[in-house]
């Protein structure tokens, strides 16, 4: 039998969810929110631990929304339709969020790493979704969130990763822990600044490798990138002095894996 829906924004569950929009909430308690029917959906099929399903009845007109809350029985929580406005994060909610338990990876954790990207100190959410949805893009194994930054339990980085975290484990270290650990899994380490005087296109990476990109608005510092093995660089003729994060990143990846799927 359903659960009598939630109309009051005061109620306890709602005010957890709606905290969940920040970070001090996310760090402390290990939950995050995820919103919209694909997104859900790829979380409940890659079996992350959902805390909570919250569905507005009148909202959810996907006959695969219905059949994700039908999973759920009676656990799944119906909320009117302000309420669930007010948990969105975006205009003309799907009808469907739920609170999900976090997975805080090690490094040691993860197991055979071919490729990935490491990311210093991020500050836009956006790209780091972006990032990671380039990542299962190309078939690389991880993201690498390095020295702080935002985390990629954002809103904004669940919805621009379309899917893709709850598919490609994140791992959160320090930089210098980073190193330690690719050092010790022999996985080469290539850094990216303007400077830098590999051109990309002519660059070869070995086998295993990952991408090691700065923060939007520093870069690398010249000390993180003399830790790398080697430094490419994106040649540009316009005006502009840099490319977005997660552009720079999606050129790089694709160029180093398509040399390996050449082979």
């Amino acid at each position: 039998m359903a659960r009598p829906i939630i109309t009051s924004l005061s109620n306890p569950l709602v005010k957890q969810a709606r905290a969940l929009h920040g970070h001090k909430a996310r760090a402390e308690s290990g939950l995050f929110l995820v919103e919209g029917i694909h997104h859900v959906g790829e979380a409940v099929e890659a079996g992350w631990n959902i805390a909570s399903l919250l569905y507005a009845p009148d909202l959810l007109a996907s006959d695969f929304g219905r059949r994700l809350v039908s999973r759920f029985d009676s656990t799944a929580q119906p909320v009117s339709t302000s309420v669930m406005e007010s948990l969105a994060d975006k205009e003309n909610p799907q009808g469907i969020l739920a609170v999900v338990h976090q997975k805080r990876r090690k490094l040691d954790e993860l197991e055979s790493v071919h490729c990935g990207a490491a990311v210093v100190s991020p500050q836009d959410p956006g790209n780091v979704g972006a990032i990671l949805r380039t990542l299962d893009a190309v078939g690389a194994d991880a993201l690498f969130l390095l020295d702080g930054g935002v985390d990629a339990y954002h809103p904004t980085s669940i919805r621009a990763s379309m899917g893709a975290i709850f598919w490609k484990p994140v791992v959160q270290c320090s930089f210098r822990e980073f190193v330690a650990w690719s050092q010790r899994e022999k996985i080469q380490r290539i850094g990216t600044s303007a400077h830098a005087k590999n051109d990309f296109r002519d660059f070869k990476p070995n086998r295993n490798f990952i991408l090691v990109l700065g923060s939007e608005q520093k870069g690398l510092s010249a000390d993180q990138i003399e830790t790398c093995d080697a430094a490419v660089s994106l040649p540009m003729r316009g005006r502009a002095s840099s490319l977005n994060l997660a552009v720079a990143a999606g050129i790089l990846l694709y160029q180093f894996v398509r040399l390996e799927w050449q082979q």
